[in-house]
């Protein structure tokens, strides 16, 4: 079966000539999977990363213990410092970061299940989305995968410009 999204993003990286990364905690790999889906995605998709635990966070994309300690792994500031980490490290053109709550437990009234953060590194920065999604686990995390991959298609279709 055809993920048409990821489509579009693999053939536009590909006709761009440039490269992707992704870090992901509470997609689990969802997202590079939907992208390694895609045949001739090895030519834009070299590393992916998941980082589900806060020491992974730390010793694969460099996210401070203070940002992890101050904020919590679902925030803005984990999403933006994992997309940072993972556009250094893999020297991709660009970084997915996703990192929230899919439930059905560790919600709180400040971060309710559903509760994520999508962060797009790129040459001019990092810009983070936070969302809210509704469902059961696997709905939260395929609604924040598209929310990923259409965060991406339209920065690529605005000139890298941040358009979301």
């Amino acid at each position: 079966m055809t993920d048409p999204l990821a489509q579009r993003v693999v053939e536009t990286l590909k006709e761009m000539r440039r490269t992707l990364a992704t870090a992901e905690s509470c997609t689990g790999g969802l997202l590079a999977s939907r992208i390694t889906d895609v045949s001739g995605a090895s030519d834009v998709f070299g590393f992916g990363w998941v980082v589900y635990a806060n020491e992974a966070k730390m010793s694969q994309l460099g996210v401070e213990s203070r940002l992890l300690e101050s904020y919590g792994a679902v925030s803005e500031q984990v999403a933006q410092a994992m997309a940072a980490g993972a556009r250094r490290v893999a020297k991709s053109d660009y970084a997915l970061a996703l990192t929230g709550v899919a439930g059905p437990n560790g919600g709180t009234p400040a971060k309710p299940v559903g509760t994520v953060f999508i962060a797009l590194a790129t040459a001019a920065g990092v810009q983070v989305k936070k969302c809210f999604f509704s469902g059961d686990r696997w709905e939260i995390k395929r609604q924040a995968s598209d929310a990923a991959l259409e965060m991406l298609e339209a920065s690529l279709s605005h000139g890298n410009q941040f358009s979301f």
